[in-house]
């Protein structure tokens, strides 16, 4: 089927092609177990603690060495989604509690992607170390910050696609490694992220293209030096796996606030989507955790909706969103992907709830809203996920209603790190959108 008959069978399909805010609810979306097991979460997280040592050295702000974020709760946040905002936000009633998980406060750097980024890095670091009989598990591997360690990953490269924070993650943690590291930057990446990973020695590579043309500008160049380590963002277990752990991380945040998660406390969880990985891995993570007394959603511009296109239609990574006539652009430049990672397209078809579309107007709003309610920066990409509440609480997504009981988490993706000029600019243009000034 050509995509001009498939716009014409698939109203959602019609819809995305306008670039109109849209939903899909998964028909496929399965009960607890959710299939075979994809990445062993615990293996992923012993890996971690093995690192802390280092990362507690060369980091001495990552206490214990644990790359963790807070989740905060941002009750003056829920009041403000219930008020009117002159018909830019519609008001919103959000039965239960609702939260923030502030993955836009990572250290080292600053979002999501400091998850798996870092986890694959690290993972290639200790191969490479155990490889050249520098290193076994038993070791302290904070070792790995000496000089000799630098000298023998000094020979190697990695090498990875970004619209920005992966790149930052990558790059950051390669460099203090020693790697040699190159960043392909696709054209809707922030020029800040460019110019910071310059100033950490890493090799920057910018395209006129999107995403998709520079992940696959680095995958080639990758492929002609067997000394180099190709971080695939679309296909990469170890990324999924990284990410994976913060479901671990997450029960045992919510065991040490006495937050219960059963049939009667339901968690609902709303992730800006992009290639997939991040959000994909999280929800893996959160599935073997909680089962099915949590539900997940993603959250994706309507000028991007790769997920929702490869979900809806079948096709998986086999259709773009230029295929149907969309551009790809967005303000929410983390999210500027244009086709869905195979890998994250199939793990979800039994996992995820459902998609839905944000248009670029309303992040800023919600970024004001935040920073003024709760005192809290998050970027415009990282605030998609507000836009799934209101669709949860009127019944739309094709989950148990929630109540007084239930527990949402906004999935904060990145802004730690951006510039406060930026900062400043983003948050007076919702003002403004708002409004207030």
């Amino acid at each position: 089927m050509n995509t001009t008959e498939l716009i014409k069978k698939s109203p959602l399909v019609a819809e995305m092609a306008r670039c109109r805010e849209t939903l899909w609810v998964n028909p496929d979306r399965k009960g607890s177990p959710v299939g075979e097991k994809i990445v062993d979460i615990d293996e992923a997280e012993a890996r971690l603690l093995r690192f802390a040592p280092f990362i507690e050295k060369v980091y001495p702000e990552v206490l214990e060495g644990i790359i963790e974020s807070p989740l905060s709760e941002i009750p003056d946040m829920q009041d403000a989604l219930a008020m009117d905002t002159g018909g830019v936000l519609k008001p919103a009633d959000i039965p239960g509690r609702l939260f923030l998980k502030c993955d836009s406060h990572l250290p080292i750097s600053g979002s999501v992607k400091a998850r798996g980024g870092i986890y694959e890095v690290l993972k290639f670091a200790e191969s490479v170390a155990t490889e050249n009989g520098m290193l076994t598990e038993d070791d302290d591997y904070s070792r790995l910050a000496e000089p000799e360690f630098r000298e023998l990953f000094s020979r190697y490269s990695v090498a990875v696609g970004s619209t920005g924070n992966l790149g930052l993650s990558i790059g950051i943690m390669s460099a203090r490694l020693g790697f040699q590291v190159t960043v392909h930057m696709s054209a809707d990446a922030r020029q800040w992220k460019k110019d910071m990973l310059r100033e950490k020695g890493v090799t920057v590579k910018e395209y006129p293209d999107d995403y998709e043309a520079a992940v696959a500008q680095g995958r080639r160049e990758a492929q002609a030096d067997p000394r180099c380590h190709f971080v695939d963002d679309e296909n990469s277990l170890d990324l999924f796996a990284g990410y994976a752990v913060a479901g671990k991380r997450l029960k045992a945040q919510l065991d040490a606030m006495d937050i219960t998660i059963d049939e009667d406390h339901r968690l609902y969880v709303y992730l800006p989507c992009g290639v997939g990985g991040a959000p994909g891995g999280v929800t893996y993570g959160i599935r073997e955790y909680f089962g099915d007394n949590a539900s997940c959603f993603f959250a994706e511009p309507t000028h991007a909706p790769c997920m929702m296109l490869a979900l809806t239609t079948g096709l998986g990574n086999g259709i773009a969103v230029k295929d149907i006539g969309i551009d790809g652009i967005t303000e929410a430049d983390g999210l500027a992907v244009g086709r869905a990672s195979k890998l994250v397209a199939e793990a979800m078809e039994s996992r995820l709830d459902g998609c839905f579309t944000v248009d670029d107007g309303r992040l800023y709003p919600y970024l004001a809203i935040l920073q003024d309610t709760e005192d809290l920066f998050i970027e415009p990409s990282a605030c998609a996920g507000f836009a799934g509440l209101p669709l949860v609480a009127e019944g739309r997504m094709g989950v148990p209603a929630p109540d007084e009981n239930s527990i949402h988490i906004v999935w904060a993706t990145g802004g730690n790190m951006v510039p406060e000029e930026e900062k400043t600019e983003y948050y007076m243009k919702g003002c403004r959108m708002l409004g207030a000034i």
